[in-house]
């Protein structure tokens, strides 16, 4: 698995297909492969003709375990995702994330306008303005003894999911902690690329996509049907939609 450093921290990525670079930055308490790989997102962006560069995000997967939340700043997250690029000698790509990425995603956006060719930004809506992340409840279910010990419903789901994962409890406690910044009505306002707002009509953690659309010029929203939270990042409609979306998107 190929990997660098940037900021003394160790970053996992893959790097596959070939043509119009496409960066995906996964969500909270996933990795590269749970999130892209096993719903398909590779092979539908590979076949249609797209270069796709994935990481695992600092304190995930593969990626340098850190256990202090102020390594977890949105800013410093969408650092890394600048810095792969760097590394791999892109000036520019199409980004793509999914909640957490999501927002490091608009972070990176707002921050280096002229690296990011178009955003997708998947599983989180109005939430990146009027909401800090994930309550503090699901840190506390990260932290708890078992399992079995989460009565917070949230909690729970993100337990269990980070279980499965095999991820480091308490480096994704301090993650959540650590990256619960938001953004300003007028920093969305002053995002300058293309922008597509996805999120499942089910999904009660993101917020309303359109809300969001609204206040980025020219952004566009999708309702993702009939999903939730979890089950909408592999969706065929969201494929569909991000597909059309990097398709009419400005050729420049």
């Amino acid at each position: 698995m190929p990997r660098f450093t940037h900021d003394e921290v160790e970053i996992a990525f893959f790097d596959e297909g070939e043509g119009e670079p496409i960066v995906l930055v996964h969500g909270f308490a996933s990795t590269k492969e749970v999130n892209w790989v096993f719903p398909g997102w590779v092979t539908t962006l590979t076949r249609a003709g797209r270069r796709v560069i994935a990481l695992d995000n600092r304190g995930h997967g593969e990626s340098s375990k850190l256990y202090d939340p102020a390594a977890y700043h949105s800013s410093i997250m969408a650092e890394d995702v600048r810095a792969l690029l760097d590394h791999l000698g892109l000036g520019r790509a199409d980004v793509m994330g999914y909640s957490m990425g999501a927002r490091i995603t608009a972070f990176l956006a707002l921050a280096h306008p002229e690296r990011v060719r178009s955003a997708v930004l998947g599983g989180l809506g109005i939430r990146l303005v009027d909401g800090v992340g994930l309550p503090e409840t699901v840190a506390q279910a990260l932290e708890a003894p078992t399992l079995a010990d989460v009565s917070d419903p949230t909690g729970y789901m993100f337990r269990a999911f980070a279980e499965q994962t095999r991820s480091d409890l308490r480096a994704l406690a301090a993650c959540m902690r650590g990256s619960r910044q938001t953004l300003s009505r007028s920093e969305v306002g002053r995002i300058a690329v293309p922008v597509l707002v996805a999120v499942g009509s089910k999904d009660p953690v993101a917020g309303s996509p359109e809300q969001l659309a609204a206040l980025i010029p020219g952004a566009q929203s999708l309702t993702i049907p009939g999903r939730d939270h979890m089950l909408a990042v592999g969706d065929r409609a969201f494929k569909a939609g991000v597909l059309g979306f990097l398709a009419q998107r400005p050729q420049v």
